[in-house]
């Protein structure tokens, strides 16, 4: 199962809507999916005390990232970084497991012309520090608020392509590391 990570809280985003149009690339790929909309964090994980006792309504979430063969890390960038959400969302995962060899693929979208690349730059050396195997090939979406229609669907066929065919051979890259299929038989 691969597991989408939509990195941000912010309601009715461009990030969850890029999140969705990922994970219906996954399902015509037939590889079951999770996403985790970081949206729906429970809010006692803003707490001090959070780092000490994980809130139970946490669990899921660290579940779901444990479980997973594979990671899309899914990113806007807020002030050349990722959201603050991410990181803590990040902190608050068990260390060392949930990204020890774990595939990790990134997708950045951004209003500006780089399309996140700094805060998918900053996550690949956190999950490189805590050992994940980073797959190369990443997407970019500049733009994002011209990139999508009304209804959520890339208005450039070139940029739909890019990320089914980074799907497509992120797949690959991470059956190869699992050793076994992700797709339905």
């Amino acid at each position: 199962m691969i597991t989408l990570i939509s990195g941000t809280s912010r309601p009715a985003s461009n990030t969850r809507k890029v999140t969705a149009v990922i994970e219906g690339i996954y399902r015509d790929l037939g590889v079951p999916t999770r996403v985790l909309d970081l949206h729906d964090l429970p809010l006692e994980l803003f707490a001090p005390g959070a780092y000490a006792e994980k809130p139970a309504a946490f669990a899921p979430f660290a579940q779901g990232v444990l479980d997973a063969d594979g990671l899309v890390v899914v990113t806007p960038e807020y002030n050349g970084s990722m959201p603050g959400v991410l990181k803590v969302f990040i902190d608050h995962l068990k260390f060392p497991e949930s990204f020890e060899d774990k595939p990790v693929c990134f997708v950045g979208l951004a209003a500006g012309m780089w399309g996140a690349l700094r805060s998918v730059e900053q996550l690949q050396q956190i999950f490189g520090y805590r050992n994940a195997h980073i797959f190369p090939r990443r997407v970019f979406i500049p733009g994002i608020g011209g990139a999508l229609d009304a209804d959520g669907r890339f208005s450039d066929a070139d940029l739909a392509k890019r990320l089914a065919d980074q799907a497509a051979e992120y797949v690959g890259f991470v059956e190869r590391l699992k050793g076994k299929p992700l797709r339905a038989a």
